[in-house]
């Protein structure tokens, strides 16, 4: 994974949400062995408590689960990723909305602006923000 960082919410929430989307993306396929914490954290470049602390909060989500002695593991559950991509899907959504709207925009226009833009044609994913 291509681990990046911002100031902007604590760095357990940004590693949640990094792979969260490696789940959702595919980066992660249902049923994978993830590295260990160790591993995970060294390639991030945080701490390993950090980095278990994620790992448990995407336990409790239901997205990752331990087997005792084998390590973790991304869900079989693929509704439950499903579910998951299109919350996050959600929430980029309004986030996109909420700052089209700040700028001034109605919802016609915002819709022609995105039209124009040729959705799907010329996305870059690397600008995905998740």
């Amino acid at each position: 994974m291509n681990w990046q960082f911002s100031n902007d919410a604590p760095i357990y929430a940004q590693l949640i949400r990094q792979i969260r989307a490696g789940i959702v993306s595919g980066a992660f396929s249902p049923g994978e062995r993830l590295p260990s914490v160790r591993d995970l954290a060294m390639e991030a470049g945080v701490n390993p408590n950090t980095m278990q602390r994620a790992l448990t909060e995407l336990e409790r989500d239901g997205l990752v689960y331990s087997q005792r002695t084998a390590g973790r593991f991304v869900t079989e559950d693929t509704e439950m990723i499903r579910t998951a991509k299109e919350e996050l899907a959600h929430r980029q959504i309004k986030g996109f909305l909420t700052a089209m709207l700040r700028l001034g925009y109605e919802k016609a226009e915002i819709l022609s602006l995105v039209d124009r833009e040729n959705v799907g044609e010329e996305l870059e994913y690397g600008d995905s923000g998740m």
